[in-house]
């Protein structure tokens, strides 16, 4: 089965999001087909979490839907911003899509 592409993917995710009555936004598109997808929730109390590609080591079997891990707890912006540039450094086709949300839901499945 052919995996979806990253554009379409982080639409789901927007409209899974605002669904939940968060508020998300794409912060930078990354390459339409495979770019390397990160979400950040802002908890709007001062707290971000970083999410990201989980490493395929990590699960046993190949997964049908993109899997993420928890890449930063939640903590001050400043340091997930400098983990995000390292990131782009090393990769400018990723994508970066950011949720506010009082709960702290990031809308997808971490391991």
């Amino acid at each position: 089965m052919a995996r979806v592409t990253s554009q379409i993917w982080v639409g789901a995710l927007i409209r899974r999001a605002q669904a939940g009555g968060a508020f998300p936004a794409v912060l930078k598109k990354g390459s339409p087909e495979a770019g390397a997808i990160y979400v950040v929730v802002n908890d709007l109390a001062g707290n971000f979490t970083l999410h990201g590609p989980a490493l395929q080591a990590s699960y046993d079997d190949i997964p049908q839907d993109r899997q993420f891990e928890t890449i930063m707890d939640p903590g001050p912006e400043k340091p997930l911003r400098e983990r995000l540039e390292k990131e782009l450094d090393f990769d400018p086709d990723l994508w970066i899509v950011e949720i506010e949300d009082r709960e702290a839901r990031s809308f997808v499945g971490t391991g």
